[in-house]
């Protein structure tokens, strides 16, 4: 017999279920992770956006989509059109689209660990809301709803 575990004495019941479960626990947490990645999620307000540092002359009058691409990131030129027609659709409204590819600085600064990312800045460029991954069309306008009515009323 080899020393340690022989392997040829474990029952397979035991080896099918320790399978099994772990299986199960890799799904759970893929689709836990997946459920997260494209909600919006609110953020602590203590940075206002400074536009220059991004290569922008300004930012919008009424709030500001701020998106985190790549030059490898398949999925960031559909987010790029969605959120371009969005700030199109709404007056005082600018969508950025920052290339991360070669500025580490920012994406260390905005801890920006997934193209694409997507920030939701109010009318001071202060950060309201955000993106990991792919946004839905329709959670993002609401978001934006969401953070230029706050703002109206401040």
């Amino acid at each position: 017999m080899h020393a340690g575990l022989a392997w040829d004495v474990v029952d397979p019941l035991i080896a099918v279920a320790v399978l099994a479960a772990l299986l199960a626990a890799t799904v759970g947490l893929g689709l836990a992770l997946r459920w997260r990645q494209n909600r919006p999620r609110r953020v602590d307000p203590d940075e206002v956006v400074d536009p220059v540092r991004l290569g922008a002359p300004a930012l919008g009058e009424v709030a500001t989509l701020l998106q985190f691409s790549t030059e490898f990131c398949a999925r960031c030129p559909g987010v790029h059109r969605t959120l371009s027609d969005i700030a199109a659709d709404r007056e005082g409204v600018v969508h950025l689209d920052v290339d991360l590819t070669h500025r580490t600085d920012i994406a260390q600064h905005f801890r920006v660990l997934q193209t694409p990312t997507t920030l939701i800045l109010d009318h001071r460029g202060t950060v309201r809301t955000r993106f990991g991954g792919t946004p839905r069309r329709d959670v993002v306008e609401l978001e934006l709803a969401r953070v230029t009515e706050e703002s109206t009323r401040v």
